[in-house]
Order: structure tokens, then sequence, then C-alpha cells
């Protein structure tokens, strides 16, 4: 056998340093993970949604009463309460308590009653809402969410639909949530 031992010096060659995850790695990673506030671990706001209202100035409401349009706001109401509790964005509170209150009053028009009843619930944010009737081709459905703490409108949506009809209601009240209230920043250009 032959002594190489006096031919060659000695001399370390570093190891290359192999892609992909080490177990330390993976340990580094998971204690910066847990130690890092999450803002998707955080409950979703609480929402208190109102009843709709509704402003009949048509000829047909003003002789025959709004009985289907009564029927339609409280349906529509509620796909909004139940879209919004859907999508995890929200809270969604149960007004039973202040319901009767809220519909003795004009929320539109009460110096701020809406936001009281809603803090009642405990609420951080709160919806209030009217559809427009002008005749029973030209209804508006107007949404306002505000900061129960603040006051501060956040967005105002709205939407014009033709035709007084269930499926009319859904439909716009499905646009309005989908690309207004679920969109990012609320549909408002950034």
């Amino acid at each position: 056998m032959t002594n190489l031992s006096g031919h060659a010096t000695p001399h370390f060659v570093p190891a290359r340093a192999r892609p992909g995850i080490t177990i330390m790695r993976a340990f580094m990673m998971l204690a910066a993970l847990l130690l890092t506030p999450s803002v998707a671990c955080a409950d979703p706001p609480k929402l208190a949604v109102f009843d709709f209202e509704l402003i009949d100035t048509s000829l047909p409401g003003e002789f025959y009463g709004s009985r289907p349009e009564e029927a339609r706001l409280l349906r529509i109401s509620e796909q909004l309460r139940k879209e919004l509790a859907d999508s995890g964005k929200f809270q969604v509170l149960d007004i039973a308590p202040v319901r009767d209150a809220a519909r003795l009053a004009n929320l539109q028009a009460c110096g701020g009653c809406d936001l009281k009843l809603a803090e009642q619930l405990g609420a951080e944010l709160e919806i209030t809402g009217m559809v427009q009737k002008v005749s029973n081709l030209i209804i508006n459905l107007n949404i306002y969410l505000r900061d129960v703490k603040t006051g501060a409108m956040i967005t105002a949506a709205s939407a014009d639909m033709r035709g007084n009809t269930d499926d009319a209601w859904t439909r716009t009240m499905s646009y309005l949530i989908r690309n207004r209230l679920l969109a990012p920043n609320y549909g408002k250009p950034e």
C-alpha cells in the first residue's frame, strides 16, 4: 500500500449548501410565524345589518300601498345578512333586541340613532339601507356602511334597477354585495 500522506497537503473543502428546507430552517420559520401577529387570526368585525327602509313616491304606492315592496325589503335585508356572514369577512349580529326601535325610527334621518342602536348590540360596523321607488320602472337601492365608534361613513353603495320584481331586487342586492361590500377597498379605486 502506498503512503500518500507526505505528497498532499491537507485542506478542507466546504460542503456545498443544499437547496431545500433543513430542520433548522423549518424551526426558524415556524418560530417566526408564531411570533408574528397575524391579521388572519383576528376575529372579523362585528356588524349590525338593519332592515332596509322604503321611500315610495310612486303613484301606485300612493293609491295601493307598498305591500309587495315591504316583503322585498325583508327579503333583501336577510339576503345581505346571510351573504356577508357566509363570506367570513364579518361577524353579523342578531338585531332582534333593537329591531322594534329601529323600525320606529327613520334610520337615514334620526341624527345617529342607528349608531346608538348598533352600539347597544356591541357592533363595530353597521349597515343601513334604503330603497327609493319612483315608479315600477325606476327603483334605487342604497347601502351605507359606517364605523360605529366614529360614525364615519366607510362606504356608500347604490344601484338602480329597472323593474319591480323579486328577481330584480335580489340580483341588484347580489351585485352590490359582490362588487362593493365584499370587493377589495369596497369597490372604490385605490
